[in-house]
């Protein structure tokens, strides 16, 4: 294992050594956290002063608490080093954000930390996602450590990337793993532009980036019924027994917000079901299912048997209902619903993977697959490469794949001679 401690942050070709670099240490040492707004004005004016691109990463505590806010924010940017900031003493970061939003952000799966950043006041106007790179590149294997070994020659650890962030103090080897997720971004960004460049791609990136921005700042998308997902509930037979799931989840999360708590800590999904199916009326029968067993559980078993007395107390026109649907059937049903509409699927399908196999895409890059059984199960009336391209923009999807796909789907949704 070496330390890799004179790389420039500058673009860097794939490092052609047999055995990449395990790097467990930034170039620079591991800097603090900053927590106060003496520290952050200096850091801000160190990045004031920097140039290029900024590295950002933000570490969350999912899976240890209710909300997904951030506990931890990595920036990098050349001529001003790494900063760590600890977002928890400070609510906003406005000074920050007047400095780095004017250029380009580069971050990896950037969809999951821009709604924690947004929540900081922390918005880009450009930005790279190296992981959505990778993607438009055809690389198979994505991951931010899988990208620097193959594509730098460096490995960097992963075993922190599902601690609990909420943390404090922050272990000092947890900070060099933050520190170090940022280290190589520059580069990585680098790397793959010039491969998106040599593929014709780098447009399809920039429109997918720029939808990246655009949507940003929207709130959480509210889904109806969240009950609904809870794992395992497609053994739940009958609408008295999904009140029981609905009232113990709904009873769950209640729970989980006031404490700050990740919902499965508080209650496991496999829980809700046998205690669904079973409908026990008194503790020890309750304790004694699968999931019940431990103390924080038990000691709420009175919780839990209230919520179930009440779904057992609901009239019938109280039970779920099945809400009306907002899309298409499940393709599984189609073929004897809809044999017509089952068969231009199989046809768009084939398209598509035609495509993305021509083009060296994943398949759900090229365009959602939500946006193909919506194409297919009700295709426009007019069946013209405008009208079809028009519902797959109307869908969202980006002028490149509307450009690229609408042809073959317009062929296939003609019926088959």
């Amino acid at each position: 294992m070496r330390r890799r401690d004179e790389e420039p942050d500058s673009p860097a070709k794939p490092d052609t050594q047999t055995e990449p670099v395990l790097l467990t240490a930034p170039r620079d040492g591991t800097p603090e956290p900053i927590a106060d707004r003496a520290e952050l004005a200096r850091a801000v004016e160190r990045f004031a002063n920097g140039t290029g691109p900024v590295a950002v990463d933000a570490e969350r505590a999912s899976g240890y608490r209710y909300t997904h806010r951030a506990y931890l924010v990595q920036l990098r940017r050349a001529g001003a080093g790494t900063v760590l900031i600890d977002p928890l003493p400070f609510g906003q970061l406005p000074e920050l954000d007047e400095v780095i939003s004017p250029t380009e952000w580069i971050l990896h799966a950037a969809s999951q930390d821009l709604p924690c950043l947004t929540e900081l006041g922390l918005r880009p106007t450009r930005l790279f996602d190296t992981e959505l790179a990778a993607r438009l590149c055809g690389f198979e294997r994505v991951g931010l450590a899988a990208l620097t070994e193959s594509l730098l020659g460096y490995t960097l650890e992963k075993h922190h990337s599902a601690a609990d962030w909420s943390t404090r103090p922050l272990p000092s080897s947890w900070l060099t793993y933050a520190a170090l997720d940022v280290e190589l971004l520059l580069q990585l960004r680098e790397t793959l532009a010039t491969e998106l460049a040599e593929q014709g791609k780098t447009e399809w990136a920039a429109q997918e980036f720029a939808a990246l921005v655009a949507s940003a700042g929207d709130p959480p998308r509210v889904r109806a019924d969240p009950w609904r997902r809870t794992s395992g509930i497609h053994r739940v037979r009958g609408a008295r027994a999904l009140a029981r799931v609905r009232a113990l989840w709904t009873t769950r999360d209640e729970i989980a917000q006031r404490r700050d708590a990740s919902p499965g800590r508080v209650l496991a999904d496999a829980a809700i079901i046998a205690a669904a199916e079973a409908d026990p009326k008194d503790e020890k029968t309750l304790v004694a299912l699968p999931g019940f067993g431990g103390r924080s559980v038990r000691r709420l078993a009175p919780t839990w048997l209230v919520a179930l007395s009440d779904a057992r107390a609901l009239s019938d026109k109280e039970l779920p209902i099945t809400p009306p649907s907002e899309g298409p059937p499940p393709p599984h049903r189609w073929a004897e619903r809809d044999p017509v509409a089952a068969a231009r699927l199989a046809r768009c399908r084939e398209v598509v993977l035609g495509l993305a196999t021509a083009n060296q895409l994943p398949p759900e890059n090229l365009i959602a697959p939500d946006s193909v059984r919506r194409l297919a199960w009700s295709p426009p009336e007019e069946l013209t490469e405008e009208a079809v391209a028009a519902v797959l923009a109307g869908y969202g999807a980006r002028p490149w794949q509307v450009g690229l796909i609408s042809p073959g789907l317009t062929e296939a949704l003609h019926p088959a001679a």
